[in-house]
């Protein structure tokens, strides 16, 4: 009987008290003036012939490339999308659609840090053969200084709600029992561009750089009780 009454008052001496809690969410955003821009500049050649179509797209890029180079010898260079790809013609009468051409594309991203030399990357590019400027991505090269601001405001406007929803409530807040955290996300600042095919500009290309905002949000948990009267 000893140990059954034991065994029966265990649960009661292990059990938790609840604690009294409430949710709140913080969001922030933070603007920063970008010092990094990315430029998607491609080349699109056609001919009859499919070697035809990627030798005139290689030498046409390798002109462009050069030209970029020259002008703003900083600037990183990479291929983003290779294709080449046959141009088919439809017959009003019907039947299997035949082949007239083959078209090449090759795009290249031009990063870039002094945002006033992108005008002459846009520039130079066009005149030494490029026919598509697809856009420009604005960023920030180190995010982490921008990031933890973010975070720090979140955090702040979190425990500023939770103060705030516990004394409407009549409680105070006791400690905080969870913190989460969203990756604070970098928004980037994308310019959508066009240049017409063979089309150069007679004079330099304006290019407004704006600002890139960084978003952040922060959960917490915090446990409340009655407020002393």
């Amino acid at each position: 009987m000893a140990v059954l009454a034991c065994l029966l008052s265990a649960p009661a001496l292990t059990q938790q008290p609840v604690l009294s809690s409430i949710r709140v969410t913080g969001e922030a955003r933070v603007s920063a003036q970008p010092d990094r821009a990315q430029i998607d500049i491609g080349v699109s050649t056609r001919a009859a012939r499919s070697q035809d179509a990627s030798t005139q797209n290689a030498k046409a890029v390798q002109a462009m490339l050069d030209a970029v180079r020259q002008a703003v010898p900083a600037a990183v260079l990479k291929t983003t999308s290779y294709s080449l790809n046959p141009n088919y013609e439809y017959h009003s009468s019907g039947g299997e659609p035949t082949i007239n051409g083959y078209t090449a594309n090759n795009v290249v991203q031009v990063t870039v840090d002094d945002l006033g030399r992108i005008g002459s990357v846009i520039d130079s590019a066009t005149a030494a053969g490029a026919n598509h400027v697809q856009g420009i991505h604005f960023t920030l090269r180190d995010e982490d200084a921008v990031r933890a601001t973010a975070l720090r405001e979140a955090a702040v406007k979190a425990r500023t709600q939770a103060d705030v929803l516990a004394q409407a409530l009549g409680l105070k807040v006791v400690r905080v029992l969870t913190a989460e955290v969203n990756s604070p996300q970098v928004i980037p600042l994308f310019r959508p561009m066009a240049r017409a095919a063979g089309v150069s500009a007679s004079v330099a290309t304006p290019v407004e750089a704006g600002t890139v905002d960084v978003a952040a949000d922060v959960v917490l948990t915090v446990e409340v009780s009655p407020a002393a009267r």
